[in-house]
């Protein structure tokens, strides 16, 4: 009985049940969404993202800019996303070749923007730093301090499965990685075999990429599907193996689309976004 009140409790206040291993599902896009259609199904744009909510999407987290220019579907994406009740967040990728510093003064100019662009019905704006793969520690410290000065919040850091992020991040001081475990860890691995190099085997799973990093006792979100380009044109990229199988597509949904789940329950989400967003209301 109390299983089924917790079911009629979510119906009733619009929230879909988690789906994959019964944690909650967060969509991130960009520009360069939505990709090509593939298949028959439901699919979205930048002004409607019903289908991803009603395919069990809880958050989507847009792309803000990338090293100085700002994303022209962000601002869309993220109306859309609200108007369906979905837990809105923005990140930026931080690149070498422009001041991490700058970049983050964008980042925020961006979020404060965004902020006062409507009237949101989320409480928060999640703030996320997608750290590019040939960035220096010193790069990575400047972003995360900026963004946490102007704003109060301390980003969640997006890491590709890297060679030199790892053998960067490992070999950091012990005073380093405890500010560095402040900023939640999201993690990208879209198959057990990949990222092997001569430096490191593949990490077969998120424990194994935590291992190699070294830094974070655990992972918050987990980037488990994408795409790989071909030909101009995208295929699905997702993880699939052991424990964890994850369908090539999300629901029933046309195309690909660039997929995560969130390490814990429907309720720590809601308080993840909290400590780590932007205040909208």
């Amino acid at each position: 009985m109390k299983s089924l009140v917790s079911v009629l409790l979510l119906v009733l206040t619009g929230c879909s049940l988690p789906v994959a291993g019964g944690r909650p599902q967060i969509i991130n896009v960009s520009a360069y969404d939505p990709k090509e259609r593939q298949r028959a199904g439901r699919s979205y744009s930048q002004h409607d993202v019903s289908a991803l909510r009603a395919n069990g999407a809880a958050g989507l987290i847009a792309r803000a800019g990338k090293g100085g220019n700002l994303d022209e579907k962000c601002a869309g994406f993220l109306a859309a996303a609200d108007c369906e009740h979905m837990l809105p967040g923005i990140y930026y990728r931080v690149q070498r070749h422009v001041d991490a510093a700058t970049q983050a003064d964008q980042f925020v100019s961006r979020a404060f923007a965004l902020a006062r662009s409507r009237a949101w019905g989320a409480s928060s704006l999640l703030l996320c730093a997608d750290f590019d793969g040939d960035l220096g520690l010193a790069a990575i410290v400047r972003f995360m301090d900026r963004v946490e000065s102007r704003t109060g919040v301390v980003p969640v850091a997006y890491l590709e499965n890297s060679t030199q992020l790892k053998q960067t991040l490992s070999g950091a001081d012990a005073a380093t990685k405890a500010k560095l475990r402040r900023m939640p860890y999201w993690l990208a691995l879209y198959a057990h075999d990949s990222g092997a190099g001569p430096v490191y085997p593949a990490p077969g799973h998120p424990r194994g990429l935590l291992d190699q990093y070294q830094v974070w006792p655990d992972w918050t979100l987990w980037q488990y599907g994408g795409v790989e380009w071909q030909g101009g044109r995208s295929r699905p990229k997702v993880y699939h193996h052991g424990a964890h199988r994850f369908p090539l597509y999300f629901g029933n949904l046309d195309r690909p689309v660039e997929r995560n789940v969130f390490n814990g329950s429907h309720a720590a989400l809601q308080a993840f976004w909290r400590r780590h967003g932007l205040p909208l209301r």
